[in-house]
Parts: C-alpha cells; sequence; structure tokens
C-alpha cells in the first residue's frame, strides 16, 4: 500500500476524483457533481478559503453558518494546542475536565434566564434530540406522560435525525421519511414575509401568536413543549419576525405549562445582533440548544441548557429517573477549549458592538441592492442579511453558486433565496467586494 504524504500538493482533479470515489457529500444529489466540480479547498484565513488551483472565496455563509472568527484564528489555534498537549479527551461519564467545567459556568452567567446546567453532545441535530426526550421525560417523571407531542412553526428546520425531522418543517427533507416520523403540529410562522398588503410585522407576529395559542388551549394537555427557532427561520430562506412574538410564545407556554426549547444552533453567538436571539425578547425558554458557532466553527460541539427545575426532575436514586443518553465525545475537552476561546474574543474585542458597527455599514453600501429590480423582500437581522430573487432560473441556486464562484464569492441560495451570514472579523473592503459581486450576478444571470 502507498502511503499518502499529507504534505506533497496533490493535483486538484486528483483529490476530486478521490473525493468522489470514497466520500458521500451531505445535502447533495452526488451526480450532480457531474456538472459541477467538487472545489478542493487546501487553506483557510479569515474570511477566505482557498483551493488548489491557487483561486480564493470569501466565505459568505460562515461555511454552513459556523465560523465567527474566520479561518485559522490564531488566538483559537493556540488554545487548542495548548490543550492538545493536556488532554484531548475523557469520556464525561464518571470524569470531568476543566474545559466543560469551565464553559458550563460561563454559559450558565452569559445565558437568558436560569438555565443552571448543560448537557453536551456534537452536532446541532442531537441537541435537539436531547432537548426533546428531556421535555417527555421530564413530564413522565411528574406523573403526566400523556404530555408527549409538540408543535413547532410552519418552516422551521431543527435538525434530520428522526426526532429533529419530527419538528422540521421543510418537505425535501421530511417528505421521503415521513413514515419514520413522529407526528408534529406546526403552527403559523410569524415570517413578515407571510403578512397582508399594508400589515406590519408587529401586527402580523400577533396575529401568529393568536393562533399559537388557540392551538395550544385546545391541546396543551398534551402537549410537552413548543420548539422555535428564534427570530430567523434558517433553512427555509431566513425568514425574519418580530420579538414580540417570542414574548407573547413565552407567555402563552408558562400559562399552559408547556415548555419552550429555543433552537439557537444558528442564530446564538452574535447572529441576530445580540448574543442569544432570545435577549431581544427579554425571555427565557426552558431548554436552549446552542451548537454552530459555539467552538467558533472548530469542532463538533452543542449543548443544551435547561434550568434547574427540570435537572431536579431527573435527580433521583432511581436510575431509571436518570437521562440514560450519551454520547461518544459529550463534552470533548477540545472542543470545549476552542469554545472557550471563542468567548473570550467576545469580551476581549467587544464583539457585539462590532458588530453594529460592521452591520450599519453594509447596510449602508448594499442600498443599491435592495433596490435592485430582481431582488425583493431585502431584510437583515444583526449580521444576517437575505433576500428573493426574481428569475426563471430553473436551477437557480447552483447557477448562483457558480456565478458566485466567479467573483471570489462562495454564496449558497436557498432555493431563490441569497443570504450573507459572514464572519464577523469581515472588514469594509471584503464588505464592498460582497456586496459588488453580488450585484454582478444579478445582472448576469
Amino acid at each position: 500500500m502507498t502511503k499518502t504524504n499529507l504534505n506533497t500538493p496533490i493535483a486538484p482533479s486528483h483529490l476530486q476524483q478521490r473525493s468522489l470515489e470514497t466520500v458521500w457529500h451531505p445535502c447533495t444529489q452526488m451526480k450532480q457533481h457531474e456538472a459541477y466540480p467538487l472545489i478542493p479547498v487546501t487553506s483557510g484565513k479569515g474570511v477566505w478559503l482557498h483551493d488548489a488551483d491557487g483561486n480564493c472565496y470569501l466565505d459568505a455563509i460562515s461555511s454552513w453558518w459556523v465560523n465567527l472568527f474566520g479561518h485559522s484564528n490564531a488566538y483559537i489555534n493556540a488554545a487548542i494546542r495548548d490543550q492538545l498537549e493536556k488532554i484531548e479527551h475523557v469520556m464525561l461519564a464518571g470524569f470531568t475536565h476543566e474545559p466543560v467545567v469551565a464553559l458550563s459556568e460561563r454559559l450558565r452567567n452569559m445565558a437568558p434566564g436560569t438555565l443552571g446546567h448543560c448537557f453536551y453532545a456534537s452536532d446541532g441535530a442531537s441537541a435537539i434530540e436531547i432537548a426533546l426526550k428531556m421535555s417527555f421525560h421530564y413530564w413522565l417523571l411528574c406523573g403526566q406522560p400523556q404530555k408527549n407531542r409538540f408543535i413547532s412553526l410552519q418552516n422551521d428546520y431543527h435538525g434530520e435525525t428522526l426526532g429533529a425531522l419530527s419538528v422540521t418543517d421543510v418537505a425535501i427533507f421530511k417528505q421521503t421519511y415521513a413514515p419514520l416520523l413522529r407526528q408534529c403540529t406546526h403552527v403559523p410562522t410569524p415570517d413578515w414575509r407571510y403578512a397582508e398588503p399594508g400589515e406590519s410585522a408587529h401586527d402580523y407576529a400577533i396575529r401568529a401568536a393568536a393562533a399559537l395559542e388557540q392551538h395550544v388551549a385546545e391541546n396543551y394537555e398534551q402537549i410537552a413543549a413548543l420548539i422555535l427557532e428564534p427570530l430567523v427561520q434558517g433553512a427555509t430562506g431566513m425568514g425574519m419576525y418580530h420579538p414580540i412574538y417570542l414574548q407573547r410564545a413565552r407567555e402563552i407556554c408558562h400559562q399552559y405549562q408547556i415548555h419552550m426549547i429555543a433552537d439557537e444552533i444558528a442564530v446564538g453567538f452574535g447572529r441576530t445582533g445580540t448574543l442569544f436571539a432570545c435577549n431581544q425578547a427579554d425571555i427565557a425558554p426552558d431548554f436552549l440548544c446552542l451548537s454552530k458557532g459555539l467552538s467558533g466553527g472548530y469542532l463538533p460541539l452543542s449543548v443544551v441548557m435547561t434550568t434547574d427545575t427540570i435537572y431536579q426532575a431527573f435527580y433521583d436514586d432511581k436510575i431509571a429517573h436518570a437521562f440514560l443518553h450519551s454520547h461518544s465525545h459529550s463534552g470533548n475537552a477540545l472542543a470545549c477549549r476552542a469554545a472557550l476561546a471563542t468567548l473570550d474574543i467576545f469580551e476581549q474585542n467587544q464583539i457585539i458592538d462590532a458588530n453594529k458597527i460592521k452591520a450599519a455599514y453594509l447596510n449602508k453600501i448594499a442600498t443599491a441592492l435592495a433596490a435592485h429590480p430582481k431582488v425583493i423582500n431585502f431584510r437583515n437581522c444583526g449580521m444576517i442579511w437575505a433576500f428573493e430573487v426574481e428569475t426563471e432560473e430553473a436551477d437557480f441556486a447552483a447557477t448562483c453558486f457558480q456565478a458566485g464562484l466567479k467573483q471570489q464569492l462562495l454564496l449558497r441560495p436557498l432555493g431563490r433565496t441569497i443570504y450573507f451570514m459572514p464572519p464577523y472579523i469581515i472588514n469594509e473592503q471584503e464588505m464592498d467586494l460582497l456586496v459588488n459581486g453580488t450585484l454582478q450576478i444579478l445582472d448576469t444571470l
């Protein structure tokens, strides 16, 4: 067997072919790569990705929304190297370590409300599974086994494992596996794009909340929890809504004694303009699910934070009352250390305030983009921008992606929706390139 020398440059076509022969790429119809070759990335620095042909691309979507402070960030790199010399991983059942304890303490002090305990996994969908199981199990321990149903928002996305997919409302992911899924009710979305002409985002959110309350009032005895994506519904095109909906949803959940699960996997850690989206409504959920930016995009890590009340319900002499759920790499020391370094950067560099200045600049230079004749519903929430493109192009997403590469941009439209979710270190020159390049794409499609 020939041993591969990882320090020897590999011809792009060779790497692409090896990948096609061995790797089943996620969320991909593999046959499409007959027409659209894989991009062999060899390195990254800051907001830029570099391929084997010497091309560079501005990572305008933070590599699936995970990267906060740029690729190969020196501070996070140093923290991981330091931890690597101590302990890379130890199972969290029966053992503990400084990074996971320190991270849990910091998250407890940062999160809204009194979310006192952290349960760790490796990805967002796993966090959703944990929250759903915990909610049901809590009601079971409280003598209410009938509370075993969940409700979510129309168009919400929560992941693709079976439990997470059950509470997801994105047909392309869900239809094939429908026979395997648990039934879930999806209440009307507060996304302001669904408002009537002349109806404000606030008023439409109130109307959507009224529909939520009607359903809960009729079914609360069977409902364990409401799960939602706060402020921005990601996978169905960055649907944005008014914070008043979160306030009303929290009140409704409290009134009818059902849990509220906030899925901030995509929108946590500053994406919506505040550290957590729930902060904008001044509410605290019963469960807060975090991942993606939690480790700065470096290593797989997710966490479910919950209240001491829920934690105490499982605290018992009986093993059957424990939450018997585990992941081999729960609380991985390297991932937790990357997360601690990420939180350091937030605090040391006042990132939330700095992002407000950057968002204002991008909104200013994007006026031509918002006014473009092909653009509708231009919108912004914190460090997320999105708009729909009026086009007859049947395969718009793939065509736009390819056109973006020619403009040095990594864009990955959601249907007809182009969105920007760049790393927070993006500078004004790079924002200019992003907006001007996108205008060039619109003019040529």
